[in-house]
């Protein structure tokens, strides 16, 4: 459908990274006014995207693509129902505030070129993992986002900080793209389909597969080390180190809900059972609690958000696994809420450090009159955030203690960790909008002022998104919320909350919530004095067992290269051929593929055995030869009778190879040797002739044993009619082995070729080395 759209919407998927090539040049031009050319971009997608809402609304998908490897079913393709095209609103909408907001945060930096080139990359890989219809894709893609991450987190690269974080982020979040990969080929493989549009019809069939399991535990270890889950969840913090333009798009609203976005789209595939309804809320539960409560230990405004986003991030895993409707219909109110509010809220952080020169949420005060529209901004967000009305979080609260408000002891558990994990939230919430703003006003580093408009607009519009979708529900649920749940649950779902919120149980609970919420931002520096010192009781965390994990691997890595790398070129030769001899030998024993023995033909002439006698003389001449010289001419001999027998055979083409190539090798050495030193010189003691003698005879008894039973093997003449059949027509050629070697397999050739050459240089280099003195 929407043929007509297809060229846009490959425009609107590739247009950030060619936007990413002209950023440098641009900001040369432009400085810091490249924001409003580079803006442009996301919001061209934005708009293209936007157009899509009527006929998703209507129940409609949107798929489209080109053929990439139509022989294995792959395609760049993309697929847009309710949930990609929420995600692909919110990645180029906040990415167009967040690339204005770069233009001012990073206004006179030396490679804000460079920063907006990796942030448009970034913004392109986000997009092509949300809306990505092939599976193969959608992991370029998510692995690409870890690349891109690894970039921005690491920008400031002279610090030791930010690459230490940089590095953690690469390899948690590159690990998971590993499992990610083996869970999605598994998938493949119980399927028999590599497009997500198709995956989603297959849930019965994979939950009924024994493979289930496996594929379910490797997704899950993508989808919780993107988004942070316990015990994962130590590189998002982490990642702090990064300019604030940086967490706020990928640490709130983008990279970091990718997982969510796996979860959810896998939820028609792979829900609904026990392990999905177990691990989910389980994993989510606990890092909704951990992050909660380690968000108010800190007093960094990016750190109190950060590890708020991981709480964040754990209850969208719990409610996306809880398996009912309402919970469902939570985590979609919920994801869109939090993208919304802690987007502003960081780009807020972000403003106040700019303006004041301060983070630390105890060194500042007062700056309302000084700055009111981040006030107001920051005030919004934060009312949002604590799931009060009017704004849209409010909705998400109400409906997550709907879906959780029930009388069995598994609701009871989570309805509690809900809770208190919401009310911690709200009391970090109002903290980072009202401590810096309220009270007396504190001396900062800089004088606290207004930021520019590139600064404000950003937070100022994703706090007034918040509230226009509260109070205009009834359009953001038809638009934007119903189409989006209808695909995480795989069945119609209409979405209805508004501000009249769920009377009973479920505003007992958010009341609650609320309450505990005002009494912890009363007490704030207690409980973050508390909680600091269970901490230091509990001691060390996933972070430092991170610097274990990556210590040991270091010191095992070193020990092992000693080990198998020790610099001997000897120990290197027998070991490649020790591992030849066991995989051609083994394999064959174990499942008993051994060839047949052959049978002596009976009409073998005399010339024939006298050039294999001939042959068989030339191995054991070169076998008892005294100096390298005699055993380079035996060899030749050993070759030229191998050459004659091929000829006799009747393949003349190869025996003129053969000839060639033993002539030059016999040449080439010889050259060589009379460079060098040809007085014997095997100074091996006799268990290592033994242990040399035995890795070769196996080596030749495997290559036979291969030899033989391809020769006892059904000819398959499939090439060979190819190649007679082509080699005139395309080729232009009537030898058909001078066609395959020039022209069928000119590329392998050309590399034998090339090896040739850069040994012939190699050897001419070292016969040029004069030993003088001792010293090469």
């Amino acid at each position: 459908m929407f043929a007509d759209t297809a060229g846009l919407t490959l425009l609107a998927l590739l247009l950030p990274f060619a936007a990413a090539l002209a950023a440098p040049l641009l900001t040369r031009r432009l400085g810091h006014n490249a924001a409003w050319v580079l803006a442009l971009v996301p919001a061209f997608a934005f708009v293209h995207f936007l157009k899509f809402l009527p006929e998703i609304a209507a129940g409609e998908v949107v798929t489209g693509g080109y053929a990439w490897v139509p022989s294995y079913n792959l395609s760049f393709s993309w697929f847009l129902d309710g949930l990609s095209l929420t995600f692909a609103l919110l990645i180029t909408g906040i990415g167009t505030l967040i690339v204005l907001y770069s233009g001012g945060y990073m206004k006179g930096h030396a490679h804000q070129g460079r920063f907006f080139s990796f942030l448009l990359l970034f913004m392109g890989a986000m997009l092509g993992v949300v809306v990505s219809d092939s599976v193969l894709m959608l992991f370029i893609y998510w692995e690409l986002t870890s690349i891109t991450s690894f970039l921005l987190i690491g920008f400031d690269h002279e610090r030791e900080r930010s690459r230490r974080a940089a590095l953690q982020a690469l390899v948690v979040t590159g690990g998971g793209g590993l499992a990610l990969l083996a869970g999605l080929i598994l998938l493949w493989n119980i399927s028999g389909v590599t497009q997500l549009s198709l995956l989603l019809h297959t849930g019965d069939i994979v939950r009924a597969s024994p493979f289930y399991l496996a594929a379910l535990f490797l997704i899950l270890g993508g989808a919780f080390t993107k988004s942070a889950q316990f015990p994962f969840h130590f590189w998002l913090p982490n990642a702090m180190e990064a300019p604030t333009p940086v967490s706020a798009y990928l640490h709130s609203a983008t990279m970091v809900k990718a997982g969510v976005y796996l979860l959810m789209r896998l939820n028609p595939v792979m829900g609904e059972t026990p392990a999905w309804e177990i691990l989910l809320p389980f994993f989510g539960g606990i890092t909704l609690v951990v992050g909660a409560v380690l968000a108010v230990r800190q007093t960094d405004l990016k750190l109190m958000l950060a590890y708020t986003t991981v709480a964040s991030l754990g209850l969208l895993v719990m409610l996306t696994g809880f398996g009912s409707e309402h919970a469902i219909t939570a985590a979609v109110l919920y994801l869109v809420a939090h993208s919304l509010f802690k987007g502003a809220l960081f780009m807020v952080a972000g403003l106040i450090d700019h303006e004041t020169g301060v983070r630390d949420v105890t060194k500042l005060g007062g700056l309302r009159r000084a700055m009111p529209i981040t006030f107001v901004a920051a005030l919004f967000a934060a009312i949002s955030m604590g799931g009060l009305p009017p704004f849209f979080g409010f909705l998400a609260k109400e409906e997550v203690y709907a879906a959780l408000a029930h009388g069995d002891p598994r609701s009871v558990v989570f309805s509690i960790v809900a809770i208190v994990g919401n009310a911690l939230m709200l009391a970090i919430g109002f903290a980072v909008a009202l401590k810096p703003f309220l009270g007396v006003k504190v001396e900062t580093p800089k004088h606290a002022h207004e930021g520019p408009v590139l600064l404000w607009l950003g937070p100022l519009v994703l706090a007034l998104v918040g509230l226009a979708a509260a109070l205009f529900s009834g359009l953001a649920h038809t638009y934007v919320s119903s189409p989006m749940a209808t695909a995480v649950s795989g069945v119609a779902t209409v979405i209805d909350i508004s501000l009249a919120p769920h009377i009973g149980l479920p505003l007992a609970l958010s009341a609650l919530t609320v309450a505990l919420g005002a009494v912890l931002f009363l007490m704030i520096d207690r409980v973050r004095a508390a909680v600091a010192s269970l901490l230091e009781t509990i001691g060390a965390g996933p972070d430092k067992g991170f610097d274990i994990c990556m210590e040991a691997l270091v010191r095992f890595s070193f020990r092992l290269t000693r080990l198998v790398q020790n610099g001997r070129l000897e120990f290197y030769v027998t070991f490649t051929f020790a591992l030849v001899a066991l995989v051609l030998i083994v394999p064959p024993i174990l499942y008993g593929e051994l060839p047949d023995l052959p049978v002596w033909p009976a009409d073998v002439r005399f010339h024939e055995l006298t050039f294999f006698a001939i042959a068989i003389v030339g191995l054991f001449a070169v076998l008892a030869a005294k100096d390298r010289l005699t055993a380079i001419v035996s060899l030749g001999i050993q070759g030229f009778a191998v050459a004659m027998i091929f000829l006799l055979f009747g393949a003349p083409d190869l025996s003129f190879t053969q000839f060639m190539v033993e002539t030059l090798s016999v040449v080439i050495l010889a050259l060589v040797m009379t460079r060098l030193r040809l007085s014997p010189s095997d100074h091996r003691p006799p268990h290592q002739v033994m242990l040399d003698s035995t890795i070769s005879i196996a080596c030749g008894l495997g290559f036979a044993m291969l030899l033989l039973k391809s020769t006892q093997l059904p000819f398959d003449p499939t090439l060979t009619t190819f190649f007679n059949t082509y080699s005139k027509v395309i080729a232009h050629g009537a030898n058909v082995v001078n066609v395959i070697i020039v022209d069928f397999r000119g590329v392998d050739t050309l590399g034998e070729i090339s090896v040739v050459m850069i040994t012939g240089l190699s050897i001419l280099a070292l016969i040029r080395i004069r030993v003088t003195g001792g010293k090469a």
